[in-house]
């Protein structure tokens, strides 16, 4: 039997005009994601718009997304951003460092070997989001934990049904942001982004909610705990802390 994305791949879908919304973030809304099965299994492309759309999301279309960790070496904390307003969905949101898609428009960016793909987005996306250097973000040093599929409404209009790859990287990045993009960014330790959950005047993307209510913290724990002799800590040595094989359904 054909899964509700396979039915939805296939289907004729809904689309908008765009004409009321940020040029430039409307612009972004031709890229071409990657669609997937519920195992992760490339079904073809669609573009962002089409893949944000409720109306479609709720005909099952899902598509391949990340989510990127970036912490300081030195003490741990976590780089937070806060959505930029112009953004279609989840505008003015915390949220984790970076997330975004890996693009079907981009060869090396549907690599599944060794989550290939997906790292090249995120430099990718940390560059064009944050303004960090590639050099600063070595595809060797990104950690992939696991994948997470879920489902979450924005405003009505828009969404998102994502089987999200969780990476995370230690590195000292300059941070140049893209105002069109973000509209502010922190570091944070544990205490304090606990704080800024439980403060009613911020709100959060319901991923970065979902991730750290049942992973990032115990993950966070273990970075910390596995710090080098040198003091320093590595994203890396988190390897095999999480069963990448499976996608864990949060839906």
């Amino acid at each position: 039997m054909s899964s509700p994305a396979i039915e939805a791949s296939r289907a004729i879908l809904s689309t908008i005009d765009l004409s009321k919304y940020d040029p430039e973030q409307s612009r972004l809304m031709d890229e071409r994601c990657i669609l997937v099965d519920e195992q992760d299994r490339p079904l073809g492309a669609a573009d962002k718009k089409t893949c944000h759309l409720m109306e479609n999301i709720n005909k099952g279309l899902l598509h391949r997304a990340f989510s990127a960790f970036v912490f300081r070496p030195e003490d741990g904390k976590l780089l937070l951003q806060q959505r930029a307003t112009e953004k279609i969905t989840f505008p003015d949101m915390w949220t984790n460092t970076c997330c975004s898609h890996p693009l079907d428009d981009f060869e090396e960016e549907k690599v599944e070997k060794d989550q290939l793909g997906v790292k090249v987005a995120a430099r990718r996306k940390l560059e064009h989001e944050l303004g960090i250097p590639r050099e600063q973000t070595p595809i060797d040093k990104f950690q992939y934990l696991t994948r997470i599929h879920y489902l979450a409404p924005s405003n009505g209009v828009w969404g998102e049904h994502e089987v999200d790859y969780i990476l995370f990287l230690t590195a000292n990045v300059t941070v140049s942001p893209n105002l069109n993009e973000i509209r502010d960014f922190k570091y944070v330790d544990k205490a304090e982004l606990q704080s800024m959950f439980d403060d009613p005047a911020n709100s959060f993307t319901p991923w970065f909610k979902l991730i750290a209510r049942d992973f990032l913290f115990g993950w966070w724990d273990e970075l910390l705990r596995r710090k080098s002799a040198g003091g320093l800590l590595d994203a890396k040595s988190l390897e095999g802390v999480a069963d990448g094989s499976k996608v864990v359904k949060m839906v």
